[in-house]
C-alpha cells in the first residue's frame, strides 16, 4: 500500500508545460540526466586535458576553447533530452519559446549577450587565459578563467574581478600579450639643465643593464636614452628598454624597479635631480613705490 501510494505520490502533476503534464517522477528524471550529462562533461574535459598535457605542440587556449564548447554542448543535450523525457514536446514549443522572448526582453537579454559573446572569445582566439590585458576602466589582470556570463581576472595585488564577456567586445581592450610576449617601456626622469648629456645616457644605460627585467639577449634591442624636451626647470629624457617576457605581468613593479636605478645612478655620477623652480624678477622702481606710500 505505501508504494502505491508513493508512486501515485510521484505520479501527480505539479503543472503543465504546454499541455503537458510534469510530475514529480519527471523532474526526478529530468535532474539525473542533467546530471549524467554534467558528469560526462568534466569526464570528457579531462580525457581533452590528459590528451594535451601529453602533445606539447596543442597550443593551451584551443584545448581551453574545445573543453568550454564541449561543456556547453554536452550540458544543452542533456537539457534537450531531460526535457523530451517529461513530455516536452519540441515541435510545438512555440508557447515556451514565446515565454522566453519576453524574458529575454525583460532580464535575460544581457545574461545572453555574455554568453554569445563569451562563444566569440573563445572561437576568435582574441583573448586566451593567461594572456595579460587591460581594460577600457585602467584594470590590469591576468585573464585565470573565461566562463559562460563572465571573464575572470586577477591583478597582480592577488584580487579576483569578474568582467562581463560583453565587456570584451564593445570597449577597448589591450591584450599586451597577444600576438607577442616582449614589449617596450619608456621610463621618463628629469635632470638639471647644467648636467653632461653624455654623462645622463651613461648613467640611465647603467641603470638598465642592473634591472633584471631588462631584455639582454637580442641585439636590435638594446636600451636607449632619449631627451625628449626642454622642462620648465629640467632636461627631459626617457629610457627606452625592452622587457623580457616576465617582465609584462608587472607593469608597476618594471617602472618601480628602473626608477630605483635611475636615481642610484644619478646619485653615484653626482648628476642632480631637479624641482620646480620660479624666479622673481622686481622692477627697478618698485623700491622707490613703496617708500612713498610709507
Amino acid at each position: 500500500t505505501s508504494y502505491v501510494n508513493m508512486h501515485a505520490v510521484l505520479a501527480t502533476s505539479l503543472f503543465e508545460i504546454n499541455e503537458t503534464p510534469v510530475t514529480f517522477m519527471g523532474l526526478l528524471r529530468l535532474f539525473i540526466i542533467i546530471f549524467i550529462a554534467w558528469v560526462l562533461s568534466k569526464t570528457a574535459r579531462g580525457g581533452i586535458n590528459h590528451f594535451s598535457s601529453q602533445r606539447v605542440s596543442v597550443s593551451p587556449s584551443s584545448i581551453y576553447a574545445l573543453s568550454r564548447v564541449l561543456h556547453y554542448l554536452i550540458l544543452s543535450i542533456g537539457v534537450v533530452i531531460g526535457l523530451s523525457s517529461i513530455g516536452v514536446d519540441f515541435t510545438k514549443f512555440a508557447l515556451l519559446a514565446s515565454a522566453l522572448s519576453i524574458g529575454i526582453g525583460f532580464g535575460l537579454q544581457t545574461l545572453v549577450s555574455n554568453f554569445v559573446a563569451g562563444l566569440i572569445i573563445l572561437f576568435e582566439k582574441s583573448l586566451k587565459v593567461g594572456d595579460f590585458v587591460e581594460l577600457e576602466s585602467g584594470i590590469t589582470g591576468e585573464v585565470m578563467e573565461i566562463n559562460m556570463r563572465s571573464t575572470l581576472i586577477t591583478t597582480n595585488d592577488n584580487i579576483d574581478i569578474l568582467v562581463p564577456n560583453s565587456e570584451f567586445i564593445n570597449k577597448n581592450v589591450t591584450n599586451w600579450t597577444m600576438r607577442e610576449v616582449y614589449r617596450r617601456v619608456r621610463v621618463p626622469f628629469g635632470v638639471a639643465y647644467s648636467s653632461d648629456k653624455e654623462l645622463v645616457k651613461k648613467a640611465a644605460l647603467e641603470a638598465a643593464d642592473n634591472v633584471h627585467w631588462t631584455l639582454k639577449t637580442d641585439p636590435n634591442r638594446k636600451p636607449q636614452v632619449w631627451l625628449v624636451r626642454f622642462g620648465d626647470s629640467s632636461l627631459d629624457f626617457e629610457l627606452v628598454t625592452w622587457l623580457i617576457p616576465e617582465a609584462v605581468k608587472r607593469p608597476s613593479g618594471v617602472q618601480a624597479s628602473y626608477l630605483w636605478e635611475i636615481s642610484n645612478k644619478l646619485a653615484e655620477h653626482n648628476i642632480e635631480i631637479p624641482f620646480p623652480q620660479r624666479d622673481l624678477h622686481l622692477r627697478s622702481g618698485f623700491d622707490t613705490l613703496i617708500k612713498e606710500k610709507l
